[in-house]
């Protein structure tokens, strides 16, 4: 039990796993110039020594936090748009679990923000990583418009660049009502209003099943 911790909901952990909650709340918290390895060490309540041994230094610690919440993100993505009846509706279930994990606040959605091919990465062999990673996320909003597009229920338009263009609406609606100390309107209807958005522009206008 010696390289275990119990977390506040008295789940038991390693002590390697504690690091790495800490960190993706301290990084989400205070981004990576001012999160340090004692504040992770005395956040995780282990010893700060063990921080080095398990991550080696503060960049191989915050790609390993902006990994795993990525890799989180790409399973609750595949998971919301399996077994969707259609492209479209695949598209929106996509676009939907998108939003909802950026504003859920277990899923430290921040590290992604700040760790992330948009932000200042500086190993170019991590940043390379996360833009493979990223890539998933737009391949399978492709995949869904490809469906939609052969079953009739989004209009005929070319998927690789439509995804791109989806998701980069969704980067922009998400640090509107996120990063930004204002809001247009009611900010608990703006990403209803944006997934409303996304239908309009893709929908053939065909009744789904």
């Amino acid at each position: 039990m010696a390289d275990t911790v119990k977390t506040m909901n008295m789940k038991t952990i390693t002590k390697k796993e504690a690091l790495l909650q800490a960190a993706k709340e301290l990084f989400g918290e205070y981004g990576f110039a001012e999160t340090t390895f004692k504040k992770i060490s005395d956040r995780a309540g282990v010893a700060l020594g063990l921080l080095t041994h398990h991550y080696g230094n503060k960049e191989k610690l915050f790609f390993a936090a902006g990994m795993d919440v990525l890799e989180h993100f790409l399973r609750v993505l595949c998971s919301a748009t399996e077994g969707t009846p259609d492209g479209l509706s695949g598209v929106l279930s996509f676009c939907r679990a998108y939003l909802e994990f950026s504003i859920d606040p277990h899923t430290n959605w921040l590290v992604l923000v700040r760790c992330s091919p948009y932000s200042d990465m500086k190993a170019s062999d991590d940043r390379e990583v996360m833009l493979r990673k990223f890539a998933e996320v737009h391949h399978l909003l492709e995949q869904q418009l490809q469906r939609g597009v052969a079953d009739g229920t989004v209009t005929k338009l070319t998927p690789s660049s439509t995804a791109q263009v989806i998701v980069g609406l969704m980067v922009g609606a998400n640090r509107t009502r996120v990063l930004t100390p204002y809001t247009y309107g009611s900010s608990e209807n703006f990403y209803t209003e944006t997934l409303t958005f996304v239908e309009r522009a893709v929908s053939s206008g065909t009744n789904r099943s």
